[in-house]
């Protein structure tokens, strides 16, 4: 798994704080164009909260706020923008999501033991995730990940 800045995200760097003074984070941000001129928006964000869940009112929120920012930036309004929630099983695009899932479970497969481990997320940096199982820390390489993704039961 690469662990690649979110702010390396084209427009990251312009969106985050607006995300994140709402109460929010700003996990994927992706902006392309679509056909002819129309821009195409796909935004994901988590709450600060790892026990709360994102909802319609949340992702709403965001939206109403994120997307005047975006065709400023973009100096269009012609776009369409889908914002939503991680999902219950989401799986880990990007290394660097974990440190905004800290405190959710997780599994991952370590190509090292070539079988799932999972956890929750007690720390992250730019070379490992580290997941706490049976009272126990356990450091994971991301070059070792082939998948993540959250556990929901």
């Amino acid at each position: 798994m690469d662990y690649i800045p979110l702010n390396s995200m084209q427009y990251y760097s312009d969106c985050e704080p607006l995300v994140s003074a709402l109460g929010y984070y700003l996990i994927e941000l992706k902006v392309s164009r679509s056909g002819n001129k129309t821009v195409k928006i796909n935004a994901v964000i988590a709450s600060k909260d790892p026990k709360v869940d994102i909802g319609v009112d949340d992702c709403a929120k965001v939206h109403h706020a994120l997307l005047p920012r975006l065709e400023a930036i973009l100096g269009t309004e012609d776009t369409y923008m889908e914002l939503t929630s991680p999902g219950m099983e989401r799986n880990i695009k990007n290394a660097a999501e974990f440190q905004y899932f800290a405190g959710r479970e997780l599994r991952v497969w370590d190509k090292t033991v070539n079988d799932w481990v999972g956890g929750v997320i007690s720390s992250s940096d730019d070379k490992s995730v580290t997941l706490q199982s049976d009272g126990k820390d356990v450091s994971i390489l991301y070059e070792n990940i082939a998948k993540a993704k959250f556990i929901h039961l």
